[in-house]
């Protein structure tokens, strides 16, 4: 069983900045971050892969960066943050089958 712990999050004012961290338990291909906003689906934020290939959504590009110092472990800084950042944010996991593992996730509230 693989099992991924995030850190991170917290109340942050409109232009604040967070950062997000994320260890699995073993090595994984791909990491990164969905969100999901009250009454929204949950969506994908950013991934990154072992050979570190990124990927933003629109809605955070140039404002959020995600990266990896090791194999197992995926952060996202989030800069220039907005109320409608607001979410639970989620780390997943994946590796080829596909084959998806996820986070407890962790509250990102950005408000004045």
């Amino acid at each position: 069983q693989v099992h991924l712990v995030e850190s991170g999050g917290g109340l942050v004012q409109p232009g604040g900045s967070l950062r997000l961290s994320c260890t699995a338990s073993t090595n994984i291909f791909s990491m990164g971050w969905y969100r999901q906003a009250p009454g929204k689906e949950r969506v994908l934020v950013a991934r990154i892969t072992s050979g570190g290939t990124t990927y933003y959504a629109d809605a955070v590009k140039g404002r959020f960066i995600i990266s990896r110092d090791a194999s197992n472990t995926v952060h996202l800084q989030l800069n220039s943050l907005k109320p409608e950042d607001t979410a639970v944010y989620f780390c997943y996991g994946r590796q080829p089958g596909p084959v998806y593992y996820w986070g407890q996730g962790t509250q990102v509230t950005v408000s004045s």
